[in-house]
């Protein structure tokens, strides 16, 4: 069930970032509307760390969001989204869902963009961790 929570933090704490950007959440339908751009989100789950014998864990992980522009619109409006990523996921930043608060570890990193289609995509990875005690 953590990893369900931790998904909806960080999904919700996205969803609320001004302005709105239209989003493909992971594994539901998007069609991309042409000339517009959109974010994708993807989550890549780490190794728990075990830190004693019991139940508890540290789960960390990736909270990807790929900005999708179209190509040729130049960098200057992603280079924008970027930043209000980081200003919304800035390291220590936390964010609760169902009494499971997730943290964001460090300063989110910026991937090299790549060609996809008729878009200029942009990862922005997101490290967070969780310290789940039951």
């Amino acid at each position: 069930m953590s990893v369900a929570k931790i998904r909806a933090a960080l999904e919700t704490a996205l969803a609320a970032m001004t302005p709105p950007l239209a989003t493909a959440w992971e594994n539901t339908a998007y069609a991309p509307t042409a000339g517009t751009p959109y974010q994708r989100v993807s989550m890549t789950f780490a190794e728990p760390v075990n830190t004693e014998y019991g139940r508890g864990f540290q789960q960390g992980g990736m909270f990807v969001v790929s900005l999708c522009w179209p190509q040729g619109a130049g960098v200057a409006d992603i280079a924008a989204r970027v930043e209000l990523l980081r200003a919304a996921f800035y390291r220590g930043a936390a964010f609760t869902a169902d009494g499971l608060t997730t943290t964001i570890a460090r300063t989110p990193l910026i991937l090299a963009a790549t060609l996809e289609g008729d878009r200029y995509v942009v990862p922005v990875q997101v490290p967070f961790l969780a310290t789940i005690t039951s």
